[in-house]
């Protein structure tokens, strides 16, 4: 009897991951508490809508560095780093019993296509990078290739992010103990740590406080969660081997982390508290022999999918399970949502298995996930119909079907069920693939995803809160779902 999966649609693509390395307790999953995910505030802070990037008629800052040719990468790299300065130069003292902030010794500029120099000990021929070395207290950056990919993809904050996250490195190499850290920890928890200090470097600058760089907290913090997302290990690698990062669906979570509370919660992340929630796992045998995609227009496939719905939710009292039907999504009022509908009047989730096929196609090689009509993978497409069941769910419970409250219970609930089949129970035949949780966030960051919409297809514009309530499900259940927006 063959084992179904839900498997990886980005296996393919490693070539645009590209994991930034440095040379160099709180509930699991939890970033908020369940009351304070909401549309009004981003991790406790007001949402904005303004302008995101380089502010317009600011001067240039003047920090020395190495190498440079007097372009707009560069221009980028050193304004990022005078505001990062910045801010560490007031919150190191504030949090770390006075400490004072160094100034890097190094600030080195490389291009990756030109010609070779030696930072750290290696060459940056073709060194598609950005890292931090203790060795000479430097930071380094490739002006070249990865910093003009980032801003194409993602916009400048993108080149920010990246050299946040590097700071971070910095900061952990001026606090050694004070930052739980030591010759003998792992790279997963140095890791963690950076994206944490990342994120308390942005909330910085969605308070408006950076002299070069503004932040708009809807569309201008999703971008910087996708660039996480873009920058994640590649599944299939564990936790514990020298160099990794984590998949996009830690590194999101470490960044929420530092965006929503201080550099002292950064400061407390360990090996224990980091080994009970980490996601990224090494490919198992049975991952080895189950590759390929589960196709979704497979009649067993699909039978084993709806028994995992049904097992999943059967503890939510009242909830009647909606019907599946595969005719088209669209409802008989009229109103609908593509690729798979929720029906009210129906108690009916409508499908259309040729668009849902269409996204759980994998990308090809070099492309990203979701842009210009590429799929994202076979549980990015079972995601979007789980999410319109869960609005089945909560109509049968009596909770409103509308508004970014119901999006948000709904994320939480596709959340639930992802956990269901991440941990499966006997008899169950369809379980999650290491690295799904990565489509999971590359879906949920799309502006057009359904796993945090409402019945309408609208969803809100925070990104943060997306991720944030689908992790909540995940780690905690259905049973706290259902208090979003009560």
């Amino acid at each position: 009897m063959r084992t179904l999966r839900l498997t990886l649609a980005l296996a393919a693509t490693v070539v645009a991951v590209l994991p930034i390395a440095g040379c160099s307790t709180a509930v699991p999953g939890t970033a908020l508490g369940i009351g304070e995910i909401d549309t009004k505030t981003v991790g406790g802070k007001p949402v904005t809508d303004g302008p995101t990037g380089p502010r317009e008629g600011v001067p240039d800052a003047e920090l020395g560095f190495e190498n440079g040719d007097g372009g707009e990468m560069d221009r980028l790299a050193i304004n990022a780093l005078a505001d990062i300065y910045d801010y560490w130069s007031e919150q190191l003292p504030a949090n770390f019993d006075g400490e004072q902030f160094q100034p890097l010794r190094r600030l080195i500029s490389y291009d990756s296509d030109g010609k070779a120099i030696k930072i750290c000990g290696q060459s940056t021929a073709q060194l598609v990078n950005a890292f931090y070395c203790g060795q000479d207290d430097s930071i380094a950056w490739d002006r070249g290739q990865l910093l003009p990919l980032l801003d194409k993809q993602f916009g400048p904050m993108a080149v920010v992010t990246v050299l946040a996250h590097e700071m971070g490195h910095a900061i952990q190499y001026r606090l050694l103990e004070k930052s739980n850290i030591s010759q003998t920890t792992p790279t997963i928890v140095k890791e963690q740590q950076a994206d944490c200090y990342a994120g308390n470097f942005f909330a910085y600058v969605a308070d408006g406080k950076a002299k070069h760089f503004q932040l708009n907290s809807g569309e201008g913090l999703n971008k910087v969660l996708a660039t996480m997302f873009f920058i994640r290990d590649p599944a299939g690698l564990s936790a514990n081997t020298r160099g990794a990062h984590g998949l996009a669906f830690d590194r999101v979570f470490a960044f929420q982390e530092g965006y929503t509370k201080g550099p002292r919660r950064c400061a407390e992340m360990d090996s224990d508290e980091i080994n009970s929630r980490i996601a990224e796992k090494k490919r198992t045998e049975q991952d080895e022999q189950s590759k390929g995609e589960a196709p979704i227009d497979d009649a067993e496939v699909f039978d084993e999918f709806k028994k995992s719905l049904d097992e999943a939710f059967k503890d939510n009292a009242k909830a009647t399970p909606p019907q599946l039907k595969a005719d088209g999504a669209r409802c008989q009022n009229g109103s609908a949502t593509s690729p798979v509908a929720y029906c009210p009047d129906q108690h009916v989730v409508a499908m259309d298995m040729a668009k849902l096929k269409q996204l759980a196609t994998p990308p090809k090689r070099n492309e990203q996930p979701g842009e210009n009509g590429a799929g994202i993978g076979d549980f990015a497409a079972f995601a979007e119909i789980v999410s319109r069941y869960a609005l089945g769910i909560q109509k049968s419970l009596g909770a409103p079907l509308e508004g970014d409250e119901a999006g948000l219970r709904t994320a939480c609930l596709t959340g639930a069920w992802t956990a269901f089949v991440d941990k499966p129970q006997e008899g169950t035949r369809i379980r999650l693939a290491v690295g799904d949780l990565d489509e999971a966030v590359a879906e949920l960051l799309r502006d057009n995803s359904l796993i945090a919409a409402d019945v309408k297809g609208q969803q809100t514009i925070i990104g943060f809160a997306r991720v944030e309530a689908f992790r909540i499900g995940y780690f905690d259940g259905s049973g706290r779902c259902t208090n979003i927006g009560n």
